[in-house]
């Protein structure tokens, strides 16, 4: 019994060490696991402050957007829930004055800017849906103090724009009393009736003035801006305060009345025809 005791005591006394001999293992693998950090961030301090700015940028970035979509939160619910911040309905004497005011159906700038820019200009003139290319081979005469010019064959298009921006202007008009964009000489798909009654369409030429300083001449009377004029064969256009005169003409201008009416009626057909 006495061994048996003794036994007992002994192994008693030894669990107590497996314990802090662990315990002393654990210190000593934390140890070199805290030598194994700083010998790293000696090695390399600069990677610890990289991460810290980045981390620093995410959370700067975050607190941003969550201010931004409080924002617009706030200005969403101040609209809504506040009437005095809504626009104001217009009252019957305000209502009556609008009525009274003229409607312009012209494009604003940004809309404009957004559909009829060409070569980085934005354009003051859209073409109509009636626009055609005519099969009719027009062309102007340009006469400067009974000096002949070159001719100008006006027909491979269904628009030209005449003005001093020589950058987008199909016809350049260099006097200085013009503008940079001065007019558009358009042709159109219009209707007219025949001899017989019958209604029929053909191409025509028009001229419109953009609204510019000095107008724009058609046989020697100003025309009205932003307006369609259509032109005749042997019509004299002139634009600001230059001496050139522009004279309408067609292929068939030096040949009989019948040739020319024969055109019409071939043009007309294929209008039509291409409707």
């Amino acid at each position: 019994q006495e061994r048996d005791e003794h036994g007992r005591r002994g192994n008693e006394e030894r669990k107590p060490r497996h314990p802090s001999e662990q315990e002393q293992r654990r210190d000593r693998s934390g140890d070199r696991d805290r030598h194994r950090d700083h010998s790293e961030r000696r090695k390399n301090p600069g990677a610890r402050g990289h991460e810290r700015d980045t981390q620093t940028l995410r959370e700067q970035q975050a607190e941003r957007e969550l201010h931004n979509e409080r924002r617009r939160e706030r200005r969403q619910g101040s609209t809504e829930h506040n009437p005095e911040l809504r626009p104001p309905e217009a009252k019957p004497k305000e209502k009556a004055a609008a009525n009274k005011e003229k409607p312009s159906f012209e494009l604003s700038g940004a809309l404009l800017e957004d559909t009829n820019t060409f070569r980085g200009v934005v354009i003051k003139y859209s073409e109509p849906p009636e626009a055609r290319v005519p099969k009719t081979r027009w062309r102007l005469y340009p006469f400067k103090n009974d000096e002949f010019l070159p001719v100008m064959y006006i027909h491979r298009q269904s628009a030209y724009l005449l003005g001093r921006h020589r950058r987008i202007a199909d016809i350049p008009i260099d006097h200085p009393s013009c503008s940079k964009q001065h007019a558009v000489f358009q042709y159109r798909l219009v209707e007219y009736t025949r001899a017989d009654g019958t209604v029929g369409r053909r191409v025509r030429p028009y001229i419109i003035d953009l609204g510019s300083g000095n107008g724009t001449f058609l046989n020697n009377q100003r025309i009205e801006p932003q307006r369609y004029y259509e032109l005749k064969e042997k019509d004299v256009l002139k634009f600001g305060f230059s001496s050139r005169e522009y004279v309408l003409l067609h292929e068939s201008s030096d040949k009989s009345e019948a040739n020319a009416k024969d055109d019409d009626e071939d043009e007309e057909k294929e209008e039509e025809s291409d409707s």
